[in-house]
């Protein structure tokens, strides 16, 4: 077992790898009534064309496939529904599906162990027959007919579609009605025996708990459970286009204003600093450009172009991403106008760099008194970067002004997009 600190949090995370490949990572918290646990798997939305485990050739499967495995995977053949074995333990369960992985999780202090071994049982015992994958179809679509209804997750699957032009997150992560309805079990079974191998798998667990016990638990599971090795998994990757697909659209809904979203999508792969680095400087300057505080926003309010707050977004998508504004007005001309002036305004001082680096060192520090945050954390540094990175203030500290420019020289605001939602 592996011991490393987070600087500066003192806060210690171990780390253990088993025989069959599955990394653990156990924050021990000395907080009453308080244990997360999360499990794992680096399998998202966005994937939908590999080389499956035992086999040569690539394969393709419907879109949506991910989430309808998540779905199914709470499908036990003993009949048992596993929210209602938590929730009859104390303990509340969930699951969820993005881009670049799905979550399986619960929280509670009752019956912690229990708890555990239950969790690592049910996701490792899939249950798939042709009846209960139809009935899942249904279910499905009337979730996808709900977000159809819904206007913000319209605008965003809108926005994504019309700036991507072949990253699958072009397509939403439920999938839609045609490629649901092209599932089959023999799809899941390929799906699952693929990407929910254990060395493909990771499990967090924060809070108050016993290190060696856990451990103990997790490793007593597995003893009678044989996987077939598994190498680095082989998926189908896409060259991304600088240019986004459609520069204008519009669509309408019931709403009462319009919406007006401007996006840009940017080649991050330009500049040679560290992921992290990108994304700390692009969060900082679409902050003191676009946030609750910044003289933008002021300006808007002063006169009276948005009723509400200027929201901004920062879509990651791997050699890309993608910044998209959004604000209610009926001024639609003259915001897009001041945002497109605006946007290109990428001067910032020294303190007001450092002044940002102060405020997010506060954010990491109180972090560290959240279970959920802290555990969200590890799960995304796993799933971006691919290590934790124990070393982030460091990182924070070391971000300057003479780097930011540099940087920021490196960022093309051409390839835009506009795309608003319309009162019916």
């Amino acid at each position: 077992m592996i011991k490393k600190t987070i600087s500066k949090l003192n806060m210690d995370v171990y780390n253990e790898t088993l025989d069959n490949g599955l990394n653990i990572y156990l924050v021990p918290i000395n907080i009453k009534n308080g244990i997360y646990v999360t499990f794992n798997t680096k399998y998202g939305s966005l994937i939908n064309e590999f080389i499956p485990i035992g086999k040569k050739d690539y394969v393709k499967v419907p879109d949506g496939i991910a989430h309808f495995l998540e779905h199914k995977v709470f499908e036990q053949e003993d009949g048992i529904d596993p929210f209602s074995y938590f929730s009859e333990r104390g303990a509340d369960c969930n699951a969820n599906t993005s881009n670049y992985k799905t979550t399986y999780l619960f929280s509670g202090t009752n019956y912690y162990l229990d708890n555990l071994k239950y969790l690592l049982n049910y996701v490792t015992s899939p249950y798939f027959t042709d009846s209960n994958v139809n009935k899942e179809k249904g279910i499905i679509n009337e979730e996808i007919k709900m977000y159809d209804d819904d206007p913000y997750s319209k605008l965003y699957d809108t926005i994504l579609f019309n700036c991507f032009c072949k990253n699958n997150i072009r397509i939403p992560v439920i999938g839609t009605k045609e490629s649901i309805n092209k599932i089959t079990k023999e799809d899941l079974y390929t799906c699952y025996n693929t990407f929910y191998n254990p060395s493909n798998m990771f499990l967090v667990v924060v809070g108050n708990i016993d290190i060696k016990e856990t451990i103990s638990v997790v490793k007593e599971f597995y003893k009678t459970k044989k996987y077939d090795k598994l190498s680095d998994i082989k998926i189908k990757t896409y060259k991304e286009d600088d240019k986004v697909l459609n520069k204008y659209n519009e669509l309408s809904m019931n709403i009462s204003i319009p919406k007006v979203t401007v996006n840009y999508k940017i080649n991050i792969t330009k500049s040679n600093l560290p992921l992290v680095k990108k994304i700390l400087y692009l969060n900082m300057y679409l902050d003191l450009k676009f946030g609750t505080t910044s003289s933008f926003l002021e300006l808007l309010k002063n006169e009276n172009i948005i009723n509400h707050e200027l929201s901004y977004d920062l879509i990651y998508a791997d050699t890309h991403v993608l910044i998209s504004l959004l604000a209610e007005t009926k001024e639609k001309e003259k915001i897009i106008n001041y945002i497109s002036n605006e946007i290109n305004n990428t001067k910032i001082t020294s303190e007001e760099l450092e002044r940002k680096k102060k405020v997010l060192i506060s954010s990491l520090v109180y972090m560290s008194d959240n279970i959920y945050s802290i555990n969200h954390k590890i799960v995304n540094n796993i799933i971006r970067y691919g290590e934790i990175k124990y070393d982030i203030f460091d990182i924070v500290n070391s971000l300057n002004i003479d780097e930011y420019n540099e940087f920021i020289k490196t960022i093309n605001f051409d390839n835009k997009n506009i795309t608003i939602m319309n009162p019916k």
